[in-house]
């Protein structure tokens, strides 16, 4: 019976001490990163194949779009134009805000971004789907 009680409060006291040496769970951080969309036609290939792909069709898209407003080319009308806009939870572009440049500016940079296709897949964030932020600056230059 004394050795049963003995192994008994060994066995508790063992485990008291590995929990403390273990640590404390409440100190712990989870980190989840997040995937951005992915663009039609990137859907192959691992995450980072997919960013790059996102990014080079993101830009292939906005050089294609571009199109100075005659009107702000006609005036020299110059400047940078930078737009915050969200892929949402859908894989839809949601334009949040456009500054810089002149009104003109503003319109030509926020229609070649709502022209961005409909995402393949929306960005995700631990296994949900996630609208993901995005700045893009437009420099208008006339070279005149």
């Amino acid at each position: 019976m004394k050795n049963l009680l003995f192994l008994t409060c060994f066995l508790f006291s063992t485990a008291i001490f590995a929990q403390q040496e273990w640590g404390d769970v409440r100190k712990n951080n989870i980190t989840l990163k997040e995937i951005a969309p992915i663009w039609p036609g990137c859907e192959k290939g691992n995450v980072s194949q997919r960013d790059n792909c996102f990014n080079t069709q993101l830009a292939t898209h906005i050089s294609k779009n571009f199109k100075y407003p005659p009107n702000a080319y006609k005036n020299n009308d110059e400047g940078r134009v930078i737009v915050e806009f969200v892929i949402n939870e859908q894989g839809i572009v949601d334009v949040k805000s456009v500054s810089g440049g002149t009104k003109e500016l503003q319109e030509e940079a926020k229609r070649n971004i709502m022209a961005i296709p409909k995402m393949a897949k929306p960005g995700m964030m631990g296994g949900k789907p996630r609208a993901i932020k995005y700045t893009v600056p437009f420099t208008f230059k006339t070279g005149k």
